[in-house]
């Protein structure tokens, strides 16, 4: 089945003007709740107590929950490890941090189920280890939009580039202000989930800028404002086909994968509805605005050499 067999003729950029602001007003939201509200940090980043237990048959994750909240233990993670028989628990950090004094709580709490666990390890994550994996999730966000600068610099021209990093910011930001707005746990995961939104945000605007550069050199009597506008409707089969399975994917994996993904797939259904609105609205906004001509695009002309001495 062929969607959007004729090209719409949408006049998107007629809308850039309330769509950037509303996406600027956003985006200045995001920042102050990151700032002043800040994000609900998992045991990956503030460190904690890692408890590993084994079940001689595949282990009821849900079970395994309501038994260590009814214990107290408020804030568990609770994944599967390896198999399905072996169950990975992940405690926010205590007082003491008594090693003993946990593994004998957690196996009582465990111990009503049947049949009841085996102890494997029990290890603590230190806070200095957290801050590390901070600054390394943070410089691995850093690298990439700097990677996609040079990428897009080098590919298009330096108006493309600005456009494609105003719009990648402006997703992860989006992503990580809702986050904080919700109190949602941001862990190891999520910091995944926001690289991969970065990369699927630069692919849907990569698309475009790919299509409106064409464009660009084949209309040589439309406006910068027609091409871009041709550009993104030619693109916007492609771009609801793509952005509706893999949102399909994403809400099957939120109801159906548990909740150890919950998050994860949060910030990958936010970042894809985001990414695809600003692929439209704000990278191919930017470049318009920041006066793109055919003249940019045009490959360099070839210098003549004379041969004679």
């Amino acid at each position: 089945m062929r969607i959007l067999s004729r090209v719409p003729n949408i006049d998107f950029m007629r809308l850039r003007v309330p769509a950037v602001g509303l996406s600027a007003l956003l985006t200045v939201l995001a920042v102050l709740l990151i700032a002043f509200r800040g994000l609900s940090l998992g045991i990956d980043f503030t460190g904690g107590v890692l408890v590993e237990v084994s079940y001689p048959q595949s282990a009821p994750l849900e079970e395994v929950r309501e038994a260590l909240a009814r214990a107290d233990f408020e804030g568990a993670s609770v994944q599967y490890f390896g198999t399905s028989q072996d169950v990975l628990i992940r405690l926010p950090p205590t007082a003491d941090n008594d090693s003993a004094a946990i593994s004998t709580a957690v196996l009582d709490a465990l111990g009503t189920m049947e049949p009841a666990p085996e102890l494997r390890r029990v290890e603590f994550v230190g806070s200095a280890v957290g801050d590390e994996l901070a600054v390394d999730g943070g410089l691995a966000a850093l690298f990439a939009i700097i990677g996609i600068l040079i990428y897009v610099a080098f590919r298009f021209e330096w108006k493309f580039a600005l456009g494609a990093i105003v719009a990648t910011v402006h997703d992860a930001l989006f992503v990580l202000g809702w986050f904080a707005l919700l109190g949602i746990e941001f862990d190891l995961p999520t910091l995944a989930a926001v690289l991969a939104v970065i990369g699927y945000s630069l692919n849907d605007t990569i698309v475009i800028y790919d299509r409106i550069r064409e464009n660009f050199l084949d209309l040589r009597k439309a406006s910068p404002s027609e091409v871009i506008n041709v550009s993104v409707n030619q693109t916007l089969a492609r771009t609801i086909v793509t952005g509706g399975t893999t949102l399909f994917v994403l809400v099957a994996l939120f109801y159906l994968a548990g909740s150890a993904v919950h998050n994860f797939a949060i910030a990958l259904i936010v970042g894809v509805l985001v990414g695809t609105y600003s692929s439209i609205f704000v990278g191919s906004a930017m470049v318009l605005w920041l006066g793109v001509t055919r003249e940019d695009l045009l490959p360099p002309a070839e210098t003549e050499v004379d041969d004679m001495p």
